[in-house]
């Protein structure tokens, strides 16, 4: 079975979240929560609906991510520029952070 993290939008600004080991929410995918099997994607999708239903985030789903150098790392290019931000300007988004997570998510 494949490797899987909860990602949302945050109700109040759109951001890109995803849950965390510790239950909140962040918008480093680094910080994600992953689950391998069948139980524990159940246990993340039942996460986001209660966080939905209590309009903390919309849009919760589970992506596909793979361990890289130890933090998850999204497996679909749609989901990594998520985890940036916009590519036509990199002087935008969480790319143009001093310390780049491209390392993260490439």
């Amino acid at each position: 079975m494949s490797l899987k993290a909860l990602k949302a939008n945050r109700l109040i600004d759109g951001e890109a979240v995803w849950l965390t080991e510790a239950g909140g929410w962040s918008d480093r995918v680094s910080a994600a929560r992953t689950e391998g099997d069948a139980e524990g994607h159940a246990a993340l999708e039942q996460i986001g609906v209660q966080a939905t239903a209590d309009s903390i985030v919309v849009n919760a789903e589970l992506i596909d991510v793979e361990i890289r150098d130890g933090a998850p790392v999204p497996t679909k290019l749609k989901e990594r520029i998520r985890a940036l931000g916009p590519t036509v300007r990199l002087d935008l988004g969480k790319q143009s952070e001093p310390k780049s997570r491209l390392q993260e998510v490439a």
